[in-house]
């Protein structure tokens, strides 16, 4: 069987490197975020988030400490980008075959659906795998989440060429 794209004309695809980059830069945005919020709010080690975030790929031994090490970092920061990265393109997927790109509003509406959606996966479903993230659940969580939704959807729109 052999399935062609022109098969499904009322499906549009994105643009894959403007998702890509939106997916990246709200990484960037919310790791700032996470980072400048334990360290004020919390009075926490500013490495915690990297810590728990390496965990997934390092293991649960990382987390026996909160102190800097560029490792840990490295691999922090490799993870996050990807899965925001991923996480862009899916949202990005979504925008362009639902055709919620109609205007900034809808668009909004669509990132803030998304941000809450990947709050619940991430801290209800995933913790079945990486346990350490349920006392990250919470309100201020969800914020994060959702201003990666709306942060990565906005960016999303304005560098989309196919619009």
């Amino acid at each position: 069987m052999d399935l062609h794209l022109h098969s499904y004309p009322h499906l549009r695809l994105p643009d894959w490197s403007a998702a890509a980059t939106a997916g990246f830069a709200a990484g960037a945005v919310v790791m700032v975020l996470e980072f400048f919020w334990s360290l004020l709010v919390y009075s926490a080690s500013p490495w915690a988030i990297s810590h728990l975030i390496a965990a997934i790929v390092m293991g649960p031994a990382v987390l026996q400490s909160n102190e800097f090490s560029a490792a840990v970092v490295t691999v922090a920061l490799l993870a996050h980008y990807a899965l925001g990265i991923v996480f862009g393109l899916l949202l990005a997927f979504a925008i362009a075959s639902l055709s919620l790109d109609s205007s900034v509003g809808m668009v909004s509406v669509a990132g803030m659906v998304f941000g809450a959606s990947l709050y619940l996966l991430n801290f209800h479903g995933m913790t079945h795998f990486f346990p350490w993230f349920i006392n990250l659940r919470g309100t201020e969580t969800l914020w994060i989440h959702l201003i990666f939704g709306v942060t990565a959807a906005l960016l999303y729109w304005k560098l989309n060429r196919r619009a």
